[in-house]
């Protein structure tokens, strides 16, 4: 499934609101809103949940961490090969939440990308994007981790974390799209962050957890697609 930006990418995390058929059911809201506001919107499901969404839904679906290793005893890992097989068009690397060593970022990157799977690689500090644009990732995106989930976007706390971060990242590569998480809950904080350069958002809880999920994503996709105007 290919990724167009600007772009939403929805963390399902391992909440409750979103797991086995109720994280289909939310991924099916993503396609409706996506096709008809006409922005990409992608999803990242429990991992166990990509076979049951990755076949059922016409929208890009993610991996929320894959590692490095090759298919053989490495118990408990996430081959890249295994996503493939499963359908997902890409992964998030690095959460803040599943932290991993620069030499491992970097190879699951190649590994993904040798297969076709794109890759988004989070990042706490401009710095930190720089370091990682050097693999060559198609996304890298900003997110300071004092404020992921706090409802506090970082579009709005640390605007310079974002525009510093997109500065950096864009030096190193100028083909690689920034997007901005932590704390996006609001069509509001959509438009903040694309005035900042970004081409997208990387957000959980501001729709797995809200009370109207559908109208919460509206929200969003509405602000993107009138940035792009």
């Amino acid at each position: 499934m290919s990724i167009r930006f600007p772009l939403i990418l929805i963390n399902f995390k391992t909440y409750i609101e979103s797991m086995g058929n109720r994280g289909l059911e939310l991924a099916r809201i993503a396609e409706e809103v996506s096709e008809e506001t006409g922005v990409c919107i992608a999803v990242a499901p429990h991992t166990v949940d990509l076979f049951r969404v990755a076949p059922n839904v016409g929208i890009p679906v993610f991996a929320q961490h894959v590692d490095p290793d090759p298919p053989g005893a490495y118990t408990g890992a996430i081959a890249p090969e295994s996503l493939k097989e499963a359908g997902v068009s890409g992964a998030i690397i690095n959460h803040s939440e599943r932290r991993m060593r620069l030499d491992l970022i970097e190879d699951a990157v190649k590994r993904c990308s040798s297969l076709g799977i794109s890759t988004c690689v989070c990042a706490n500090t401009p710095l930190a994007g720089r370091a990682v644009a050097s693999f060559a990732p198609e996304m890298v995106a900003v997110e300071p981790p004092e404020l992921i989930g706090s409802g506090i976007p970082v579009s709005k706390a640390k605007p310079e974390v974002v525009e510093g971060s997109v500065e950096l990242v864009k030096r190193v590569n100028e083909g690689i799209r920034v997007l901005c998480g932590a704390g996006i809950a609001s069509g509001e904080d959509v438009s903040a962050a694309v005035k900042l350069g970004t081409e997208g958002v990387l957000l959980a809880s501001g729709i797995v957890k809200a009370k109207d999920r559908r109208g919460a994503l509206l929200d969003l996709a509405l602000a993107l697609r009138d940035q792009g105007r």
